[in-house]
């Protein structure tokens, strides 16, 4: 009776099989620990469904408080031209602050970029990038409202300067992750180090840039709205008053505007980035 033939595996295909062993044992891994994260973090998120339940009374009260008694008589009522008008500063507000973000996330993308500046260069600039992120607009904003005074000038620095440590980031990673073959070819031409970004960088990450760009600006009309609220112009300032006022109603219809603008700005956005891609 022969003995049973052993199936002798080539390197290609053992190394093939330790890469997705590997590959199941890290997404196990990390599976197991973000279902400890949210285990550990429960108490401290505060999280009770039961006060949903508890408070439904008051929830169902609240809902019906924004609906106005007299809908015909509210319509005609509200100054439906003024609450638009304070829609475009909002949204005046991000595009200026998303633009002048992106001027200067260019450079400062690339000088995060271990690909293409020195590592004395990258880490200081990381870091300070990743300051301008870890603090909220909102905080950009009180800042800015003491140094510039009210109005939508200091929301717009806000959103610049905290818009710049995103697009930063964003923008870096997309240089790393080019291919460098056409860095390499436009090097063996002699060309000088702008000319390698200019002619090999750039034209691989600008559909991405700009993707990322139109996609902060999204973002940054909801953040302009709120930032109303600590005085930093736009419809914000109107929101927050007609809430303190507790006038739900008319809070409700700027709400409106504001999702009506969002989902407009959301579908031009959208278009952009196909023509973009």
């Amino acid at each position: 009776m022969s003995a049973p033939s052993t199936i002798v595996m080539s390197p290609e295909l053992m190394e093939r099989a330790q890469a997705e062993a590997r590959k199941r044992l890290f997404s196990y891994i990390g599976w197991a620990a973000l279902v400890g994260l949210l285990i550990l973090s429960y108490g401290g998120a505060g999280i009770d469904f039961g006060k949903l339940w508890a408070n439904r009374d008051n929830i169902a009260t609240l809902g019906w408080d924004f609906i106005p008694e007299n809908a015909g008589r509210f319509m005609q009522r509200t100054p439906w031209a003024f609450y638009i008008g304070e829609m475009w500063e909002t949204i005046q507000i991000a595009i200026w602050g998303t633009v002048l973000a992106v001027i200067f996330a260019v450079p400062f993308g690339l000088m995060c970029s271990s690909n293409v500046a020195p590592w004395w260069i990258v880490q200081p600039t990381r870091r300070v990038m990743d300051s301008l992120r870890a603090i909220n607009e909102i905080v950009f904003a009180l800042l800015f409202v003491v140094a510039v005074g009210l109005g939508p000038f200091a929301g717009t620095l806000a959103l610049f300067v905290h818009t710049t440590g995103i697009l930063a980031k964003l923008f870096s990673e997309a240089v790393e992750a080019i291919d460098h073959r056409p860095v390499e070819g436009i090097r063996a031409t002699g060309a000088s180090s702008l000319e390698e970004i200019v002619y090999g960088v750039i034209p691989q990450v600008m559909p991405l840039w700009v993707s990322f760009a139109l996609y902060r600006f999204e973002s940054n009309v909801r953040s302009a709205a709120v930032l109303g609220i600590v005085g930093a112009g736009g419809i914000g300032m109107v929101l927050h008053e007609e809430l303190r006022a507790f006038n739900y109603p008319t809070a409700a219809a700027i709400m409106v505007i504001i999702i009506v603008a969002v989902s407009l700005l959301d579908m031009l956005s959208a278009r952009l980035r196909k023509f973009a891609s």
